[in-house]
């Protein structure tokens, strides 16, 4: 069995990879590889499950970027809800705004005085053009009314080792990615983009409290199965992922790193894609955003 993931070793996708695939190993009596394909803002890999075979032995992941991706780029080579069979929804994590201990801001206020005093001279590290953490640091340099330049990754490892290392001077990661490091103090996180608090970074302030009202932005990740999967084997791949993901190390890893569990159905995540292609087709046309 092939478990294919949309991006580099070191992210949240690759993590929740390695954390489900020995259990599934043991599960199904047959190795599950873990297969990285890497690019694009994820649509390597997911292109590579659409276009696989539909014998339910190839599966992998979409996240919230191949969501917003239909709506950003001319040239996309599958269709969200199309060419996939949805296995489940597994989590969604809160984005967070981060620099280098180096950086003189130890706020938010005092990260956008910073830019504004140095025009074009920070920038913001992501794990890719069009992905959930892009469009979270584009949102912030709209309404901060600040220039920022964007550095995009081929994924969140990447990105993060650059941050940590001092080669960028702020990024934009999900909290499952950037938490270790931020309790560690190798990366000073200054704000996160959920409506509350994380209980995984109590001490970092919202975005939306931090004066941005309303500010909320959220990456999610699910698996699927190529589009014509067998019914049977679509539903019994969502028994054992929803089974595995409330196992008590999982669930605890999950929810120490910051993420929520949220493991439903193949009907309520085939639902909940729909819906996220709408919201986010709607967002980027409001704001004319467009990426080649």
């Amino acid at each position: 069995m092939h478990l294919i993931v949309n991006f580099p070793p070191g992210g949240t996708t690759d993590i929740l990879a390695r954390l489900i695939g020995p259990k599934l190993t043991e599960t199904f009596k047959q190795t599950v590889v873990i297969d990285n394909r890497a690019g694009a803002s994820g649509m390597i890999g997911a292109n590579a499950v659409a276009r696989a075979s539909n014998d339910g032995y190839t599966f992998g992941f979409i996240i919230s970027t191949n969501a917003i991706s239909p709506a950003l780029f001319a040239d996309v080579p599958f269709d969200p809800v199309r060419d996939f069979a949805p296995i489940s929804l597994l989590i969604s994590v809160p984005n967070v705004i981060s620099v280098h201990p180096s950086v003189p801001a130890t706020t938010l206020a005092e990260l956008v005085a910073l830019a504004k005093a140095q025009p074009g001279k920070l920038s913001f590290g992501t794990s890719g053009a069009g992905t959930s953490v892009h469009l979270t640091g584009e949102l912030f340099k709209s309404l901060a009314k600040v220039d920022i330049t964007h550095v995009p990754y081929k994924g969140g490892g990447p990105a993060l080792s650059d941050l940590i290392a001092g080669q960028i001077p702020m990024g934009v990661q999900n909290v499952a990615t950037v938490v270790q490091y931020v309790r560690s103090g190798r990366v000073r996180a200054l704000g996160i983009s959920s409506l509350e608090r994380s209980p995984a970074l109590p001490d970092v302030p919202t975005i939306a409290s931090a004066g941005f009202p309303g500010f909320e932005a959220k990456e999610w990740y699910g698996l699927v199965a190529p589009a014509g999967t067998p019914t049977p084997i679509v539903a019994r791949l969502n028994r054992e992922i929803v089974r595995i993901m409330h196992l008590p190390d999982i669930n605890a890893r999950m929810i120490d790193q910051g993420s929520e569990i949220v493991a439903d159905s193949p009907e309520h995540f085939g639902a909940f894609i729909k819906s996220e292609l709408a919201k986010w087709t709607k967002i980027v046309k409001e704001t004319g955003m467009r990426l080649e």
